[in-house]
């Protein structure tokens, strides 16, 4: 009874693993094809201001080096949201050989468990004592 209960719950952690990877797949994947639709928000940033009240603390220098850092990073950014859909299909690839490693890893821990259940019944188990004899 022991091994099916212990092979049930790994079936269980498996099926749970399972879903939990398809369903981190289908989120990445649908980020990744939405990003292109935002390939337009990264010239937005050059528009970027400090607040009124940070303003006269903050030096005229780090301000105008930020805002040469955010216009340079712009047109980097867009063109790394206009690639991203095409990085889909090596994240589905990624995807089914983490998932593949789980699987194994669980199948493994599950001939453990199965092993060690033989172990602890032929060392002393419960099930392991013999039957008591009938007093006369």
């Amino acid at each position: 009874m022991l091994y099916a209960i212990s092979w049930f719950v790994i079936v269980l952690l498996l099926a749970a693993w399972s879903l939990t990877a398809w369903a981190l797949h289908a989120a990445a994947v649908w980020t990744l094809s939405s990003a292109g639709a935002l390939s337009g928000a990264a010239s937005g940033v050059a528009g970027l201001r400090l607040p009124e009240w940070l303003a006269p603390w903050v030096p005229a220098e780090v301000v105008q080096s930020l805002s040469a850092l955010l216009s340079g990073l712009g047109p980097m950014v867009e063109s790394l949201l206009q690639a991203a859909p095409a990085l889909a299909g090596g994240l589905t690839w990624a995807s089914w050989a983490v998932w593949g490693i789980g699987g194994v890893l669980f199948v493994v821990l599950g001939a453990a468990l199965h092993l060690l259940i033989a172990l602890w019944r032929r060392g002393g188990g419960p099930d392991s004592r013999p039957p008591r004899a009938m007093a006369a």
